[in-house]
């Protein structure tokens, strides 16, 4: 029954939203893959967040590719440690938008399952 449902990818982290029994008759109005993520939602840093990815990408050659950590120093100076996260789920939410991908190693990774380093660069 779940694989008869269009994917998801939730508004807040990014990651592909896991279909469950107990939203079959809601759905199509599920937004947020968790409590966690319902009630954090889309922060006015994370929205400066993609836009400085977006930014740095449009300033580079099309091939090139940025960490998200450039985006975290580049909107939380001296505390951009405690932004590495949401620049990860904001570089998440641009792959869902379509425009960019998320790459280790110079391969496309799906962005739900990615763990350690990533790169981001935009669609080719």
């Amino acid at each position: 029954m779940a694989s008869t449902r269009a994917p998801k990818t939730c508004a807040s982290c990014g990651r592909e939203i896991q279909w469950r029994k107990k939203w079959e008759k809601t759905w199509d109005d599920v937004k947020y893959c968790s409590d966690a993520c319902r009630k954090r939602g889309i922060r006015p840093v994370d929205e400066k967040l993609t836009r400085t990815i977006v930014e740095l990408l449009d300033a580079r050659a099309a091939a090139a590719t940025i960490c998200p950590s450039e985006a975290a120093r580049a909107v939380g100076g001296d505390d951009w440690r405690d932004l590495m996260e949401p620049a990860r789920r904001a570089a998440r939410r641009l792959v869902a938008a379509g425009e960019v991908e998320i790459t280790q190693r110079g391969q496309v990774v799906d962005p739900s399952t990615a763990k350690g380093p990533i790169r981001i660069r935009k669609v080719r």
